[in-house]
């Protein structure tokens, strides 16, 4: 714990002041120096080789994958090995447009086995968007499956998953061993300019989550962790796969199709020890009645903040507490309460074990507990990104000196719990994903009758928010409907807007910015209709 004095005149008592910053009492060590990402996740496939690593559950019990540890480990190093085969290179980019099948982590873990770059993708998005992101990466390879979008004009060649399938066959190759800190993945986020952009993560990223198995999740190989998330989301590749499998447990995948109605019996009859979900889930299981869950310990949340109401209503059904982490795609999560450190009422938790993070002001100095300021995490922690692909100035801008820059406004307590205060900037959360309102905004603006946009994320309920776009019409007010079906011709169903608002202007600032919180600010006072 840092201190420091206040100058006072001669004579007078120094007041010792806590600062707003955690150091790790014990750092973690760093990776070895020859390393690779997949060989660590799969690192138990010589010891529990049997064991079941990843089971694929339907409600009614048939139809379902289970894969053992060996299994697993057989099929990511025979498609490391017919990847290789194709004439790709260690460094090589692979573009994954796969959907909610075992494909996606195989292909992911796959591509890093081989040292290639995996760049998973949603399925969502349209051809508009995937077109761009593809020209900032460049693949070498797209591997593709059937009705999910293809970026256009593109001259990577297109695997299907009839070919994934047949290069898993291969010869097994060995794991491409280097430094841990080339290039293992990338990961787009929004932008608060409106430009999506590509984060890059080491190898080392995935050495960096061992502060969160007693950080947040209290994992051990014998947990089984049920995670309610597609295979293509990241939260799911990350908490729901790879991290289970780092510590030998089993991974718990409802199969595509289950209704959140259908989860609390599969908890039930699958014995999950951990369940993991976004706040919404939560939200759709707790509309249902919850058989008895005796061996949940607990469950986790991510993606978005976790409403209190929502909290409360799973710990009276289930008597099983949430755990919630605060994250973000250029450090996945590093805020957390945890089963030995639930966090206090109202805050995120605390910095997990072995992370640096302060909370800094305007000149970038470390505030006083309890002053809100800028969350920071130091350029020293091993999940940090190595930084935008091809945007070197805006990865500059991201740091103050030694600190990178969140964005979120928050405030250290004196135990050093962390409570969020809101954001700095206008970015938007819909199910998990952050979503940049100038993105929206664009393609809403190419509507022949909107003259305007303004896009906002908007309470319409005690736990629930929405993206709404307020416009100023070029003549009359456009159709609900209309407008829906022109979003979801530009834009991933996530970033849609589901509520549209004609206003006679948009409010500005001195300097003409949108004043984006007073829409918000307004709508949920009552002076905008609702649904």
């Amino acid at each position: 714990m840092q201190r420091c004095t206040l100058a006072s005149s001669p004579g007078r008592w120094h007041i010792p002041l806590m600062l707003s910053e955690f150091r790790p009492t014990a750092p973690l060590p760093s990776a070895p120096q020859a390393f690779n990402m997949a060989r660590y996740v799969l690192t138990h496939a010589a010891d529990l080789g049997d064991k079941t690593a990843l089971s694929v559950v339907t409600p009614h019990g048939t139809d379902e994958t289970h894969w053992t540890f060996r299994q697993l480990d057989r099929a990511v190093r025979g498609l490391a090995g017919g990847l290789l085969a194709q004439g790709l290179a260690p460094g090589d980019r692979v573009l994954l447009r796969l959907g909610n099948t075992v494909d996606f982590p195989i292909s992911f873990l796959g591509a890093i086995a081989a040292g290639l770059v995996p760049v998973p993708t949603s399925s969502q998005l349209t051809q508009a968007e995937i077109t761009k992101m593809s020209a900032m990466v460049a693949p070498n390879l797209i591997i593709a499956d059937d009705g999910i979008a293809l970026p256009a004009d593109t001259n990577a060649p297109v695997l299907d998953v009839d070919g994934l399938h047949g290069l898993a066959d291969y010869a097994p190759a060995p794991f491409h061993m280097g430094d841990p800190e080339r290039p293992g993945y990338i990961v787009f986020t929004s932008g608060t300019s409106g430009t999506a952009r590509a984060v890059v993560h080491a190898h080392r990223a995935i050495w960096a989550r061992q502060m969160m198995w007693d950080g947040w999740y209290g994992l051990t190989r014998d947990d089984r962790l049920m995670h309610a998330g597609a295979f293509n989301w990241t939260y799911t590749l990350g908490t729901g796969l790879m991290d289970p499998w780092s510590v030998g447990a089993t991974a718990l995948i409802p199969a595509a199709g289950t209704s959140s109605a259908q989860l609390g019996e599969l908890l039930a009859r699958e014995s999950a020890t951990i369940f993991a979900a976004a706040p919404g889930v939560y939200r759709q299981v707790l509309r249902g009645t919850l058989p008895a869950l005796p061996a949940l310990r607990h469950g986790l949340s991510a993606g978005e903040k976790l409403p209190a109401t929502t909290r409360a209503h799973w710990e009276a059904a289930t008597l099983t507490p949430i755990h919630e982490a605060y994250g973000m795609s250029e450090c996945s999560t590093f805020i957390s309460g945890a089963p030995n450190h639930p966090a206090p009422d109202g805050t995120l938790g605390y910095p997990q074990p072995g992370r640096h993070i302060a909370v800094l002001d305007a000149e970038g100095h470390v505030t006083p507990r309890g002053t809100p300021g800028i969350m920071a995490v130091h350029r020293s922690d091993p999940g940090l990104m190595l930084g935008y692909l091809g945007a070197e100035t805006h990865t500059k801008n991201r740091f103050s000196g030694d600190w990178f820059l969140t964005g979120d406004t928050v405030s250290m307590g004196p135990d050093g719990a962390i409570t969020f205060e809101g954001r700095s900037d206008d970015i938007m959360n819909a199910g998990g994903f952050r979503v940049s309102p100038i993105e929206v905004e664009a393609a809403m603006a190419l509507h022949p009758g909107i003259h305007e946009a303004a896009c906002a994320e908007v309470a319409v309920k005690d736990d629930a928010t929405i993206i709404a776009c307020f416009y100023t019409p070029e003549a009359d007010p456009v159709p609900q409907e209309v407008l829906s079906t022109h979003a979801h011709a530009q834009l991933a169903h996530y970033k849609c807007p589901r509520l549209f608002i004609p206003l006679n202007t948009l409010p500005r600032g001195a300097n003409n910015k949108l004043l984006r919180a007073t829409l918000r600010e307004h709508f949920e006072s009552g002076l905008f209709t609702k649904l």
